[in-house]
């Protein structure tokens, strides 16, 4: 970990100044001959989140008025604010609102909307929107029907992409309908296989199995899952294999036979089949290579006369280097932003310029590789609770401050709920940089100072893989996370020298209070921040304590200095005021960035390099006397089986006196829709059902009960 910290130090440095020098001018874009001219004065947004702004800022810098859609639940979002106009077209759950093809047809019939834009998920891949689009003279923007059904359908794709001469997983061919035909096929393709829904992306109605008992489970998962995410439940198989790499080719294609790639994108780390980070260009690739994936790519994209953006997916050996088709994503990517970065190409400008006939602007010789750019999925999720969604009102939201290298894309601000009733990504936190460490320190900065309270997050775990020897080599397959996350993540490591530092930052702060206090207590209104002469204080971190004293003035220029038994540690520089979340200083020269989360009468909470730290700040005579002071302790649920999420209940599998194994299936929990097995954690008898499937329950609810066997 030293060794790494030293090479990304340097850029980590640079970013931390923000300083003019530091600053990269992203790459010159690639605009078209038609600015002064529109291609439409108005489109509509068939989306919602960080989407849906992304599709309107493009929409809004060509001149084009905009027109969201919203549920219910999203009354007040952000990107209603965004848009021009905005149009309430259902109920929450997205089955009752951006799932009607016929409510969106009349949202563009009343705001007088020319086109649409899908954005991804919901409708995008929906070849019945786009024909029922096209039957009232409303453009899609994106491919026309014929390539969505095809290369919508994994059985279809396939036979496509083998016609075609592209290179393809070995499997079965075709629809599985039965759990005999699971059997059959997976043990005449031998296992491990996946199982995955013919209609499926984004990681929803995807299983792997390694023996019959996972086949049958994984199938029935995946064939429900697929069907409440896609409406369609139809399943394949095909032989999984075990650690390759994820790399995706972005293309574009317009109406007049022109197609080009616009190179890769690395997204191997990923978690249950979802992607986690993602880089571009990937670090795997050589110039030989990527002309050959790329131009199967333009293959099959001919092949199906696509027109659009579109993205093939593809699994890399990285042993012998072969690679073969997975799926085409006929849609914008989530990550599409790393490769705007890398080529100057802003993809939703270029989709809505094909959508209206126009040509492209460009030939594959005009498509470089320039710079690198990384990108991090921030989920509102608990990685310490095998990654369960989390749900809640952002209290406190701040986003890293923007520059040209730091792209934040969001569909929230301050305020927003997290609800249950949609995927819980918050953002993506995109920076661009000349090399790949520059981007990756880039973004462990950006991440240092990006504030979320109100639910849990993934941010932690984000900078963890960044940091992770084996990213920072590039060295990455698929299964990059269950190998060096056996046991998941169980928060950031407290280091010795990291504790020093927080230790430092805890002083800061509490010197800082100590000071105001001092103010208002002498009503010294000219000097807010009198200076100490002796503050005494007992620090705790990880039961680790650390006497100290603090002098000096922290907004002075020699700012404080924090004795302890076997050292000073200066502390300048100082940039924070009570209640402000971003705490950033120089201690012993070296810049630290922390963040201030809260505190009580003798503690604080503090977040600094990904990890949580709680510090007990105590005088010492309060040290002296702690030990009197009474503990709480919580409620005793260790005989009852919660829920992990808050969700819908599916399907309950207990009832009361069924004996029970552990691991044993006990109900099925749906939130974002993903299914969740709940299992027994031990060996016991039901003494009592909670729920019915069909009930709604919040997060640590409980929903079996357990009493020991006799």
């Amino acid at each position: 970990l030293a060794s790494i910290m030293y090479r990304l130090a340097p850029f980590a440095r640079l970013v931390g100044r923000r300083a003019a020098a530091g600053r990269i001018a992203p790459p010159q874009q690639h605009t078209c001959a038609f600015a002064t001219d529109r291609p439409f004065d108005k489109i509509l947004v068939a989306n919602r989140g960080e989407i849906a702004c992304r599709v309107m800022a493009s929409a809004s810098k060509m001149g084009i008025e905009t027109v969201a859609v919203y549920s219910e639940a999203d009354a007040g979002a952000k990107h209603v604010r965004h848009a021009d106009e905005a149009i309430f077209i259902g109920a929450a759950p997205s089955q009752e609102s951006y799932l009607r093809i016929d409510r969106i047809i009349e949202a563009c019939k009343r705001t007088g909307a020319q086109a649409v834009h899908p954005g991804y998920g919901f409708l995008s891949e929906n070849n019945q929107f786009q024909a029922a689009l096209d039957a009232e003279g409303i453009k899609f923007i994106g491919p026309k029907a014929h390539a969505i059904s095809v290369m919508g359908d994994k059985i279809e794709s396939k036979r496509l992409a083998e016609a075609a001469k592209v290179n393809v997983i070995p499997g079965f061919v075709g629809e599985v309908s039965t759990e005999e035909d699971v059997l059959r096929i997976s043990n005449e393709i031998g296992y491990p296989v996946m199982i995955k829904a013919s209609a499926g992306g984004g990681g929803k109605g995807m299983r792997v199995a390694h023996n019959d008992k996972e086949a049958i489970e994984g199938f029935n998962l995946s064939k429900r899952e697929a069907a409440s995410s896609f409406g369609d439940d139809r399943m394949l198989i095909e032989k999984f294999i075990g650690s390759p790499r994820h790399i995706e080719f972005q293309v574009l294609a317009d109406q007049h036979g022109n197609t080009v790639y616009l190179n890769e994108r690395e997204c191997s780390l990923q978690r249950r089949n979802q992607k986690v980070i993602e880089e571009a260009p990937s670090p795997f690739l050589d110039a030989a290579l990527r002309q050959a994936m790329g131009e199967q790519a333009v293959a099959l994209a001919a092949a199906v006369q696509y027109e659009s953006a579109g993205t093939v997916e593809m699994l890399v050996n990285a042993q012998d280097r072969s690679f073969y088709f997975l799926e085409m994503n006929t849609r914008l990517q989530v990550e599409h932003p790393i490769t705007e970065y890398i080529t100057g190409v802003d993809l939703v400008e270029q989709m809505i310029n094909v959508a209206a006939g126009r040509p492209l602007p460009f030939t594959q010789a005009d498509i470089g590789v320039n710079g690198w750019a990384v990108e991090s999925r921030v989920y509102a999720e608990d990685p310490q609770s095998n990654f369960m969604p989390s749900i809640g009102r952002l209290r406190e939201y701040a986003e890293p401050q923007a520059e040209e290298n730091v792209r934040c894309d969001s569909g929230v601000v301050k305020g927003s709920e997290i609800s249950m009733f949609y995927d819980p990504m918050i953002s993506k936190l995109i920076t661009y940089g000349e090399t790949r460490n520059e981007a990756i320190a880039r973004n462990i900065a950006a991440l240092d100072s990006y504030v979320i309270r109100g639910v849990k997050t993934n941010v932690g775990f984000l900078r963890d893989l960044l940091e992770h020897p084996r990213f920072v080599d590039g060295n990455l397959t698929t299964k990059f996370i269950e190998e060096e996350y056996p046991d998941g993540f169980k928060g950031r490591k407290h280091t010795a020298p990291d504790r020093e530092f927080v230790v430092a930052i805890a002083a800061a702060i509490a010197a800082s209070k100590e000071q105001t206090d001092m103010s208002i207590a002498t009503d010294v209104a000219s000097d807010p921040h009198p200076e100490l002469d002796f503050m005494p204080l007992v620090l705790t971190v990880d039961d680790i304590e650390t006497e100290c004293a603090v002098v000096g003035k922290w907004d002075s220029e020699e700012g404080l200095l924090i004795h302890t038994e076997n050292d000073a540690i200066a502390v300048t520089q100082v940039m924070w005021a009570d209640g402000l979340p971003i705490f950033t200083a120089q201690v012993n020269g070296e810049e630290v960035v922390a963040q201030y989360v809260s505190s009580t009468y003798n503690a604080l909470k503090l977040q600094y390099n990904g990890a949580d730290y709680e510090v007990k700040v105590e005088s010492p005579f309060e040290k002296s006397v702690s030990h009197v002071v009474p503990t709480v302790t919580g409620a005793d649920t260790s005989n009852s089986v919660l829920s992990p999420m808050p969700g819908k209940v599916i399907k309950v599998s207990a009832k009361p006196g069924d004996v029970v194994v552990a691991g044993q299936e006990l109900a099925v929990v749906e939130a974002m829709k993903m299914q969740n097995v709940v299992r027994a954690v031990r060996d016991g008898k039901v003494s009592s059902v909670e729920v019915q499937a069909g009930d709604d329950v919040a997060v640590d609810q409980p929903l079996v009960h357990l009493e020991a066997l006799e």
